[in-house]
């Protein structure tokens, strides 16, 4: 299983990130959306998980979650926009992956048995720090995470 992360598009979703999330089985979208349509051009690519970023504050946001549980494949993964608010024991909870942005600084760190992953920030760029995305590969318990500079 194949699992495309992105995060921090803040209303641009760019060609390159479309084209790396191609074949995704899921994508998840850790917040600072920016714009409802980015989620229709992802939905349309594979199964969706997505969370509220702090600058997602229109209306159309509204329904979009803070928090989210993906259950896929044998893997528990959370997604949150800013790590700094996770308020759930990963560990206690059977989590595997825990996806946040916000930082816009691409991570992929195992803690314990918890792989924390940030892809870093797909939209426009901030400061010097890389535009990214990232994936996730499952097969049978293994999860190997790849972070792609675009």
């Amino acid at each position: 299983m194949r699992i495309g992360v992105i995060s921090d598009t803040h209303g641009l979703l760019r060609p390159e990130a479309l084209a790396f999330l191609q074949g995704s089985d899921r994508i998840v979208h850790g917040g600072d959306i920016g714009d409802p349509r980015i989620l229709d051009a992802l939905a349309a690519i594979a199964p969706l998980t997505v969370v509220r970023g702090n600058n997602d504050g229109a209306a159309w946001a509204d329904g979009v979650p803070e928090t989210a549980l993906l259950e896929a494949g044998g893997l528990r993964l959370f997604a949150i926009h800013d790590l700094a608010l996770l308020r759930i024991d990963p560990v206690a909870d059977g989590i595997q992956v825990v996806v946040s942005g916000h930082s816009h600084r691409p991570l992929a760190e195992q803690r314990g048995p918890v792989l924390y992953l940030n892809p870093g920030s797909a939209g426009p760029r901030r400061f010097k720090l890389p535009i990214s995305v990232a994936e996730l590969r499952i097969e049978g318990d293994a999860i190997t995470p790849r972070l792609v500079a675009l």
